[in-house]
């Protein structure tokens, strides 16, 4: 172990350090880590319906109303940040909120959001939420593109009499206008029609015929594991999984089948202890980590952790992070296959036969309700030690580096 955390800090590390200050990869970082107070308060009001969905309490309040306006429209202010940030690091900061406006529209006409019924505040899809990541991020690389490629660009002589608001304002249509109807005539009906959103779904759609095999298991949990280090929310593939799931675990409850491919396995049994790349042990390394920084990130996110919520952690310290993107990756890749080994090879623990879609249940807890046997939680033990020593020597050297920083800040 001290081999490779020296290998890490000495080789690895630096070459990530490299990759890590490109500048399109601190846009799209920085315009995520911005959002954290609205993934912090958005997580926290997840929580906060727990106590209704479980007991059916009377006139409890509907706190997924607050949700849907904090987590709900991250990737609406994506589109807007990822724009706005670039013009700041590439020095256009008079094309900055033209960027990030322009970057917003191009978003929405992909996604085209339609109005809820009346009586509900506001107008929602899931693509405006961690859904529609993919697109925001698409939408607002674009728009940077292109804003960048006319930040110089001007209509008008230097020694022009017009005064400079005035011009600023005519050089910004042409980009505006280029982004537009770019976006316009790739999405509308009576042209092109390309779905963007919908994409991505097309791409993995063939996962679905495989995902009942080891090397689909561990394929399909990478790909969860790779769009979310990118802050993409895997959400985005459950019109793909969703259904191959849900088949699954009813034939299983039914009797006729084994499947070990289910949302129970995989969020409740045995899995993603703390979310989607077993992070749990990495909040508790956060948590008593050396650094200020990381301990304060740790200990603010030990409670949604609890309740498998990640959103924090990942946009916290993952997402688009070179050197801990990398052991997300890796759970994605190691930790189905010991859960497929274990279940389906040695038959050492059970696969899950009944219903739980209550993905927010605290592990072993929820791993009891859905095995009712021992070696299941043995099971899930053994997956949580194993992600424990995937993330250890990633986060050391992460944390080796985030000290790096303070002690330079400090002095």
């Amino acid at each position: 172990m001290d081999k490779m955390i020296n290998w890490l800090e000495t080789s690895f590390s630096p070459k990530m350090n490299k990759i890590n200050h490109n500048v399109w990869v601190v846009t799209l970082k920085d315009s995520i880590m911005q959002l954290l107070p609205f993934i912090f308060l958005g997580s926290l009001f997840c929580m906060l319906t727990i106590p209704g969905d479980v007991f059916n309490i009377d006139g409890y309040p509907n706190f997924w109303t607050p949700f849907g306006w904090t987590m709900g429209m991250i990737s609406l202010l994506v589109s807007f940040l990822i724009p706005f940030n670039l013009m700041e690091k590439k020095r256009l900061r008079k094309q900055r909120f033209i960027a990030g406006c322009s970057g917003l529209i191009s978003f929405l006409m992909i996604i085209t959001p339609q109005v809820i019924k009346d009586g509900t505040i506001g107008f929602s899809h899931d693509a405006l939420g961690a859904g529609g990541m993919f697109v925001a991020i698409v939408a607002g690389i674009f728009t940077g593109l292109v804003m960048e490629k006319f930040g110089k660009f001007s209509f008008f002589k230097d020694e022009s009499v017009i005064p400079d608001f005035v011009r600023q304002w005519f050089d910004a249509m042409l980009p505006i206008a280029i982004i537009l109807l770019v976006v316009w005539v790739i999405t509308d009906s009576a042209l092109l029609n390309f779905d963007l959103y919908n994409l991505i779904l097309d791409i993995f759609m063939p996962l679905a015929k495989i995902i009942e095999s080891p090397w689909g298991f561990s394929i399909i949990m990478f790909v969860y594991c790779f769009l979310y280090s990118m802050g993409i929310s895997s959400w985005v593939l459950t019109p793909v999984t969703k259904p191959v799931l849900l088949a699954a675990i009813t034939a299983n409850v039914a009797g006729t089948a084994t499947n070990v491919v289910t949302s129970e396995t995989i969020y409740s049994a045995y899995l993603w202890v703390g979310g989607i790349g077993c992070t749990f042990p990495l909040v508790i390394m956060l948590a008593f980590s050396k650094s200020k920084k990381l301990k304060a990130l740790g200990r603010a996110c030990l409670g949604p952790a609890i309740f498998n919520i990640n959103e924090p952690v990942v946009f916290g310290c993952i997402a688009w992070n070179p050197i801990m993107m990398i052991p997300m990756w890796l759970t994605g890749i190691i930790l189905p296959l010991i859960v497929w080994f274990g279940t389906k090879i040695i038959a050492f623990a059970p696969t899950p036969k009944i219903l739980f879609d209550m993905w927010y249940c605290p592990f072993p807890i929820s791993t009891w309700i859905t095995t009712g046997a021992v070696s299941g939680i043995i099971l899930m033990v053994i997956i949580v030690i194993v992600a424990t020593l995937i993330w250890y020597p990633f986060f050391k050297t992460y944390e080796q580096q985030e000290l790096k920083n303070e002690q330079v800040s400090e002095v």
